[in-house]
């Protein structure tokens, strides 16, 4: 890792030098205490072959933990100023900064091709950006992101949780997600008011094969859009009735009576493919969130 990493004074006078104020519109509070970029890296489970992808590296703090720790990092950064700015504070050859929203990346932009996400990443974006993400890069095996906290116990909830909901079932398609500890708020400039949280999560297969993504997101969309009510009454839209709804629940193997928070990824896979055998198929549409946008 970099020993030259920054801390409150250097970012200070570092955003002075530029000109640069944090944005609320860009969800910029940078990160300024060494101690946290150290515990996000050694978090991330990094190894020295890793091509990392951060996503939002403001001033540069945490790239200057990742380019020690990895074979190259790949920084899209939307502002043109901290764009312009990064390779002369991170000036090191394994760096390569992309003048970017990273909800419109796509994997071809990247050579050499990213492994990991690590990213202090706006609150504003954070599940749209990692889901984005997950879907155009395949070669990411996981990542490490610091996400509001509210927003990493949605990501990492499991079934039944109160907070369980469309962010927690589309990040279990692409992947395992665990917490990896918290954040206070004094690390940042400017404070927010809000406590930060780790989520690590490692990629995996999907739950099923045969059934695309769209359609399993289709199904999530619709189950959480009344989480009140039950599956048989919520999926009535979706499946053109409450009876096709309750005959496509019955042939997954789930009662019409639960409701979409009790469902695990799998379960949601198994009505949309039951749906697509028994042709009721026609209220399918490609999901809201898929893939730039999400509740959260």
């Amino acid at each position: 890792m970099a020993d030259s990493l920054l801390g409150p004074a250097e970012i200070r006078d570092l955003a002075a030098r530029l000109g640069v104020a944090p944005t609320k519109k860009l969800g910029q509070n940078f990160l300024h205490d060494p101690n946290t970029i150290r515990r996000i890296v050694t978090a991330a489970q990094l190894r020295p072959d890793d091509v990392a992808l951060e996503v939002g590296p403001g001033l540069g703090s945490l790239t200057l933990g990742l380019v020690g720790a990895v074979r190259h990092v790949h920084a899209v950064e939307i502002d043109p100023t901290l764009a312009a700015a990064l390779p002369e504070t991170v000036a090191v050859p394994h760096l390569s900064v992309h003048l970017a929203d990273a909800l419109r990346v796509t994997g071809d932009r990247f050579d050499p091709a990213p492994t990991m996400l690590v990213a202090n990443l706006p609150y504003n974006v954070a599940v749209p950006v990692v889901l984005h993400l997950l879907a155009q890069l395949p070669t990411l095996r996981g990542g490490l992101v610091m996400v509001q906290k509210e927003v990493a116990d949605r990501l990492t909830a499991g079934p039944g949780s109160k907070v369980y909901g469309v962010p927690s079932v589309k990040l279990a398609w692409y992947a395992e997600a665990k917490p990896a500890g918290k954040v206070p708020p004094a690390v940042f400039w400017p404070v927010p008011n809000v406590d930060s949280g780790l989520v690590f999560f490692a990629r995996r297969e999907p739950p099923a094969a045969g059934v695309a993504r769209a359609d399993v997101f289709a199904v999530v969309d619709a189950a959480f859009a009344q989480r009140r009510k039950t599956l048989r009454a919520a999926l009535a839209g979706w499946a053109g009735g409450p009876d096709r709804a309750e005959t496509v629940l019955r042939a997954a193997g789930v009662s019409p009576q639960a409701r979409g928070e009790s469902l695990t990824v799998g379960e949601f896979a198994a009505i949309a493919a039951e749906a697509k055998l028994s042709g009721y198929g026609g209220k399918l549409t490609p999901s809201r969130a898929e893939p730039e946008e999400v509740d959260s």
